[in-house]
């Protein structure tokens, strides 16, 4: 064609390719470059790998060309190769990428034609250069084969609130919403969004209020939770935007002049069976949001599940980290199959959430148990039962002074050996044990209790002044409270970004997942300018076996128990409904927590009883979402090799890499971390290459002083004129001294000790040229590493 350049046969590489070729065809197509195509575009922030007291992050994710229909709402991905390449080459690659962006078609190509993939038929079909669909082509495929409506259509389109320093979409929130948004369009009335704790459900939940009303679909929304902390952080967060049409329920008012209610499900309950909310119509909500839907809404009887009952009228949307699936409680069975999850074990491999590592002191007492002797008599008089007591009974059946003491000892002594200020979160058996606690951490900690009394505080449903402390403790500007101890109240929906240390002194019995969940939940948000990129676990009772269980990190699964003679297929609704229950567990206040030490059973008190630690473990997360309990040297051994197999391998690497600092920095993306290792072994002098040589293949190391020295003894040098052989000795006493790893970096000669040659223009010409300089350099690097 006269006028343009045939591209066809001739050989690029991957970059030119996307820029000669691909990218020109997709403009040409009709799409934006502007608005619609996003090139390099990353979507995850990098796993954060942990091991000691050093982090790093992995690589992003990220794909060649991702192409919305409109903002935040994408429809293809372009996964690029070479002109090399087949024109498939990047398919399977693009369909994991697609997979993970709920993206309904997939391109692979070359720049010399497209492999087009449809997510929803599973046809594949090769298109030329010219050939791309426009975007209103692609819309009209995907409208028509996911079988939208003209009124679907509308609301699916509906847009996202974006305004000046507002938030935009995470990946998976905006997966979350545009399910949300699809299912709705498709006449779904109840939904289920499962997303680990720390990953935005508020945010989530106000894009899919604006949209909703947007397309006209909603205009009344009620938002419904179950604690005044959680509604009030809600309100004047992620839901300011409202704030002109959003009000809270308060006592028994009810202004029908709003759009957006929030409320409390006691708020609505009220006191004794008073079903505040029938002053409102059943048909007034048009959505329905559950915050926490694991909770009182779960359970068939619940007299807050009446609530959703009396406005079945209205689209109803559960929102949970921890859906709840036992005998007796089901989410599922309310709200149907999530429309999307997003797991705690996603969030921490694409780098949004905060991986762990557990330590697991032993105390002799919960390992052997304590049995009182004849006779014996408690602190208040009481005769002690006389049997073993196990780690189940302790601040539960049975209170031992020592145990809450050494506990407290080994809180305060982990802090001090790391920082003493980081905020720390104690879980406690029950508000007594709390405070019990409260009491033991202030007297480990009389140096600074005694100007500061507020750096441990007890936080719990029967304490005002502890309550009072709450946003002091989530604020990282604010040193005190450091750390609080707590029994029920901060195990769900605090957003405590700055909680760098969770201590689990409390018990988790067979139906314990969701708590263990929630309170795991606490730690894994990050704070970068906080230094909050991990938190640690300090497990005084055995409950990090449940990251073992399946049910930890699975895809929630129902379960169902047909009475006699009935379907083995559980029905789509519940049959009847079984007395009310009131809400015991929980006051008025909506703060969540009880005292259960008030109810009958018997409470022994005894002091005098030895207790030490037996033991110690560290355990780490790891890549398949569980804890191993792993040194940094296996660690690293263990990362190497799944780089370079054997020895030969990484040799024939290292040797035909020219930066050598870009082997070391893949290896660093990988959760190598060769400083960490050196200064734990004490190995100083000890270069990286013989470091990795030494922990993943077993090779006698070397110290830099040591190689540097053998290459002076063979004497090759003096095969270089006298100018060059001094320059070469330099750059041997440079390596000798220093961790230095590329020897060709030419910016070397810029530095104090080579000046006494002249400029490095004048160096290289020593050498015959700079060619013959990075020659003579790159043979040095081969006699370092030869021995």
């Amino acid at each position: 064609m006269s006028g343009t350049y045939d591209y066809s046969f001739v050989k690029m590489n991957e970059e030119d390719t996307k820029l000669k070729l691909i990218t020109p065809a997709v403009e040409k197509a009709g799409w934006d470059k502007m608005r619609q195509m996003f090139c390099e575009y990353s979507y995850t922030d990098g796993e954060i790998i942990v091991r000691g007291k050093m982090t790093t992050r992995g690589k992003r994710k990220k794909v060649d060309y991702l192409l919305m229909h409109q903002r935040d709402v994408p429809i293809a991905v372009i996964e690029a190769k070479d002109t090399q390449h087949t024109v498939g080459a990047g398919m399977q690659q693009g369909i994991g990428y697609a997979v993970d962006l709920r993206v309904p078609f997939v391109y692979s190509s070359n720049g010399k034609g497209f492999l087009e993939h449809d997510m929803m038929t599973g046809a594949e079909r090769e298109l030329p250069m010219d050939r791309f669909p426009s975007p209103d082509e692609l819309w009209a495929r995907y409208s028509r084969q996911d079988g939208l409506t003209d009124e679907g259509e509308e609301i699916v389109e509906a847009p996202y609130y974006h305004d000046y320093g507002s938030l935009t979409p995470r990946y998976y929130q905006r997966n979350a919403v545009n399910e949300t948004i699809r299912a709705i369009a498709h006449g779904q009335r109840r939904i289920l969004l499962v997303m680990a704790t720390g990953t935005g459900k508020t945010f989530t939940a106000f894009q899919l209020v604006h949209r909703l009303r947007e397309s006209r679909t909603v205009r009344k929304v009620l938002y419904l939770a179950d604690r005044n902390v959680l509604v009030d952080q809600t309100i004047t967060g992620d839901f300011k935007p409202l704030e002109k049409v959003t009000t809270k329920v308060k006592g028994r008012t009810l202004d029908s002049a709003y759009e957006v209610y929030f409320s409390l499900y006691q708020q609505l309950v009220g006191e004794d069976g008073e079903e505040i909310f029938r002053a409102f119509d059943p048909s007034f909500f048009d959505l329905v949001i559950v915050d926490e839907c694991h909770r009182g809404s779960a359970k068939a009887d619940s007299a807050w599940r009446k609530i959703l009952e009396y406005f079945s009228g209205a689209i109803q949307i559960g929102m949970t980290a921890t859906p709840k699936e036992t005998e007796e409680v089901s989410n599922i069975d309310y709200f149907g199959e999530p429309v999307y999850t997003y797991s705690l074990k996603q969030g921490i491999e694409d780098g949004f959430l905060a991986p762990y590592k557990v330590i697991r002191p032993k105390l002799d007492i919960d390992v052997y148990g304590w049995r009182p002797a004849k006779g014996q008599l408690d602190d208040n008089g009481e005769p002690i039962e006389d049997r073993v007591y196990s780690i189940t009974d302790f601040d539960r059946n049975i209170v031992v002074k020592e145990r809450t003491e050494t506990v407290a000892a080994k809180i305060t002594e982990f802090l001090k050996g790391t920082d003493r200020y980081a905020k720390t979160i104690v879980f406690c058996v029950d508000i007594d044990h709390a405070e019990r606690m409260r009491q033991a951490l202030v007297n480990c900690n009389r140096d600074i209790t005694k100007d500061h009394p507020t750096y441990v505080m007890r936080i719990t449903g029967d304490s005002a002044e502890g309550k009072a402390q709450l946003d002091n403790f989530m604020d990282p500007d604010e040193k005190y409270p450091t750390i609080v101890t707590t029994s029920k109240l901060l195990t769900t929906g605090v957003n405590c970004k700055t909680c760098k240390v969770i201590v689990l002194d409390n018990l988790f019995g067979e139906q314990g997942m969701t708590e263990f969940k929630q309170i795991i939940g606490r730690g894994t948000r990050i704070k970068e300018d906080y230094g909050k990129l991990y938190f640690t676990i300090l497990d005084f009772r055995n409950a990090s076996r449940l990251f073992a269980d399946p049910a930890f990190d699975g895809e929630p699964v129902q379960i169902y128990e047909p009475p006699e003679e009935d379907s083995i297929v559980p029905p789509d609704e519940p049959d009847g409904q079984e007395p009310e229950e009131t809400p015991s567990d929980f006051n008025s206040e909506g703060d969540g927590e009880s005292d259960d030490t008030n109810d009958d059973r018997v409470k022994y008190y005894v002091h005098g009883v030895p207790v030490t630690v037996v033991s110690e473990r560290v355990e780490y997360y790891s890549d398949d979402g569980g804890l191993v309990t792993e040194s940094l040297k296996d660690y690293t051994r263990r990362n190497i090799l799944g780089q370079y197999d054997s020895l030969d391998h990484f040799l024939k690497a290292w040797n035909e890499e020219d930066r050598k600092q870009a082997i070391i920095n893949a290896l660093r993306d990988e959760g190598v971390f060769l400083d960490a290792l050196r200064e734990e072994s004490g190995q100083e002098q000890m270069s990286d290459f013989d470091l990795i040589c030494h922990i993943a293949y077993d090779q006698k190391p070397l110290t830099r002083s040591e190689r540097a020295n053998n290459v002076e003894k063979r004497g090759y040098l003096y095969e270089y004129n006298e100018m060059a052989r001094r320059v070469l000795d330099t750059l041997l006493d440079k390596y000798a001294n220093s961790n230095l790893v590329d020897l060709a970096d030419t910016h070397i000669l810029d530095l104090e000790e080579f000046q006494e040659f002249g400029s490095p223009m004048r160096i290289v010409k020593a050498f015959g040229g700079k060619k013959k300089y990075l020659e003579a350099v790159h043979e040095l690097e081969r006699e370092l590493y030869s021995a």
